[in-house]
């Protein structure tokens, strides 16, 4: 991260009273799915058959499943598999569109043409329905969605790098740069990539919401992470046929994706403006 990127966080983030709720919410997700790591209330494969359906109580603060097993435990356990997925899958999406973009914007011509139709035509289908063909054709599984929300991430951070260092491409400096003698590849990594950083930054954040619901959608069909793998995905489809009686088992699983793609977003809106020019003084 480069000295004017931490600048910009650090000045406007006193002020940005959307960052501070968002990153304060981002960091007690990540918290959350450190933790259970190393810990939870009970094992998540622990089965309490005489106790299923509990009520919350001292022993289970968020009560018990149709399984027994502890509501807060999977809660837990579903952070850390939601932000495995989301952390992956962005960055196998800008880990690849990144340099693609760059590229197609230094070298113009064929390789800008065929790397836009591309995008096009991928972004043309819906996120949810291109993960969904590719977990059906290469089965479910935490693994395949990873690989599914990160190819749609490809042409995502692809399309925005190419326009972004297109228009710096036409900048004093850069074609100052150029008649200097300077490289593609160096002008790219010298001059390209720290002026683009910050909207790079905030298009991760908004992909990363994104992956969190995508892996929710994917699970909740059955597509996603699998058995004993906890998933806010899966605890909702496992709550729909008890929605009338135990209407707990839907709500703290989809408060808890709710929460977490609120706080995501609007750290990505914080972080916009922080990095936003015209919003400074």
């Amino acid at each position: 991260m480069t000295a004017g990127v931490k600048a910009a966080i650090l000045g406007k983030g006193r002020r940005n009273t959307s960052l501070i709720i968002g990153a304060t919410i981002t960091l007690l997700l990540v918290f959350t799915a450190v933790v259970s790591i190393f810990w939870t209330p009970y094992p998540i494969e622990q089965l309490d058959i005489a106790h299923k359906l509990a009520a919350p109580n001292w022993r289970h603060w968020l009560g018990t499943d149709h399984y027994g097993r502890d509501t807060l435990s999977m809660i837990m356990a579903g952070a850390q598999n939601s932000l495995l997925v989301s952390i992956v899958a962005v960055a196998v999406g800008s880990g690849l569109g990144i340099p693609l973009g760059t590229i197609a914007a230094a070298k113009g011509g064929f390789a800008d043409t065929v790397l836009t139709r591309l995008n096009d035509f991928i972004l043309g289908f819906p996120a949810l329905l291109i993960a969904v063909m590719i977990t059906t054709l290469a089965g479910p599984g935490a693994i395949n969605a990873i690989l599914a929300i990160g190819i749609f991430n490809i042409p995502v951070f692809a399309r925005l790098a190419r326009g972004a260092a297109l228009t710096l491409w036409q900048r004093d400096y850069v074609m100052a740069a150029w008649i200097a003698g300077r490289g593609r590849v160096r002008i790219t990594l010298n001059h390209i990539l720290p002026n683009i950083a910050g909207v790079l930054i905030v298009q991760a954040t908004v992909s990363f919401a994104v992956a969190i619901l995508a892996e929710a959608g994917l699970s909740y069909l059955g597509l996603g992470a699998q058995p004993p793998q906890a998933s806010w995905g899966r605890m909702l489809n496992d709550a729909q046929t008890m929605i009338y009686f135990a209407p707990r088992l839907a709500i703290i699983p989809g408060l808890a994706i709710t929460i977490s793609v609120l706080g995501i977003n609007m750290l990505g809106d914080g972080l916009r403006d922080s990095f936003d020019p015209r919003l400074q003084r």
